[in-house]
């Protein structure tokens, strides 16, 4: 069994806020692989379902985000999951817009979610990293990450969050490479190879020069 939690702040606030795009991808999943209703469970919102093989739980903790761990701790206790069955799923403001990189284990990097779930369950968990961009100074850091997505962003944002529904079965069976790859094929679609120009029409032949003298051009006129 696997545990994916995306990370977010409740309520209708939040909802298009860039930190809550951890709830984004876990909805998108939810909604494309047929799982069950949303319900309260773990201080958090709870929906069961399989991806692939695997049966998964998808988690969005309601403890808001600086206390996300007490949520995952308590659910992974209650289902006797060690970390490594855990995937959290969360923004990443040091990657750019639409980017996403897989990670195991290592630090927090200051983000509050991961914090919290560091100091409930230890470090050895998988992250999935969503970028969101950085808006160039740290201070500036919470405000931007507490705003909403800009309309321009809705077309890069939809294609990821389809991306990460597609491969959901591979990052569940530990497959990133594969997860990754079918994030890929729809942020950055191959192009297609019959886009190449038409081909040339053969331009005429120019007509042979006509050498013959006046009163040849004459006498042929009356043949």
């Amino acid at each position: 069994m696997k545990l994916i939690v995306g990370l977010g702040n409740p309520g209708a606030k939040y909802a298009r806020n860039r930190h809550n795009i951890g709830f984004m991808a876990v909805d998108r999943i939810a909604a494309d692989h047929g799982f069950t209703p949303w319900k309260s469970r773990f201080q958090g919102q709870l929906s069961e379902g399989r991806l692939g093989t695997e049966k998964v739980m998808l988690l969005k903790p309601e403890t808001f985000m600086n206390l996300s761990g007490q949520s995952v701790g308590e659910a992974m206790r209650f289902y006797r999951l060690e970390p490594a069955d855990v995937i959290v799923i969360h923004d990443e403001i040091d990657l750019a817009p639409g980017k996403l990189r897989v990670k195991s284990g290592g630090g927090h990097a200051g983000h509050n979610g991961l914090r919290s779930i560091h100091a409930h369950i230890g470090e050895a968990y998988d992250r999935v990293r969503l970028g969101v961009g950085h808006p160039g100074r740290k201070e500036a850091v919470p405000g931007y990450v507490l705003h909403d997505f800009a309309k321009a962003d809705d077309d890069w944002l939809d294609d990821l969050l389809r991306g990460i529904s597609d491969g959901a079965a591979s990052l569940a069976a530990g497959d990133s490479a594969r997860f990754m790859n079918a994030v890929a094929l729809r942020v950055a679609p191959p192009r297609s190879s019959t886009g190449t120009k038409p081909e040339a029409k053969p331009a005429k032949p120019e007509p042979e020069p006509d050498t013959r003298s006046p009163l040849e051009k004459l006498l042929n006129r009356f043949k």
